[in-house]
């Protein structure tokens, strides 16, 4: 397997500018089973995690990443945690709320999916 920092890295930065640029095109990193939890609601299946996170109330986005920190998830090395904190800023806010979010990839090929994938903002 490819090293999971790297890994890590190249998926955080494709994530987080797909997200901020074009929110329907991270439809290809779910499968029927990927599963998101957003503020406590899940969904499940592409299709649903994307439905979601199309509809999100904003126009405009920018993830600041802090931290992105990785370990292997299970003992054949088939599959990365991927742990990611930073700042969003929203439309026109000038004040970014705090967001951790964690992805458990799956290996396929030379490229991973995204099967687990849990948000949550950070309220101080």
């Amino acid at each position: 397997m490819s090293d999971i920092n790297s890994v890590a890295q190249q998926f955080t930065k494709f994530y987080y500018d797909t997200f901020d640029s074009n929110r329907s095109g991270l439809t290809a990193l779910y499968r029927g089973e990927s599963m998101l939890s957003f503020e406590g609601q899940q969904f499940q299946g592409a299709q649903n995690i994307t439905e979601k996170l199309v509809s999100l109330p904003f126009q405009k986005v920018a993830h600041r990443i802090s931290t992105v920190d990785a370990q292997p998830s299970n003992p054949n090395g088939q599959s990365i945690v991927v742990t990611v904190t930073g700042q969003l800023l929203i439309d026109e806010e000038q004040n970014p709320q705090m967001f951790a979010q964690t992805f458990n990839l799956i290996a396929e090929g030379s490229s991973f999916w995204v099967y687990n994938d849990i948000f949550r903002l950070i309220y101080a």
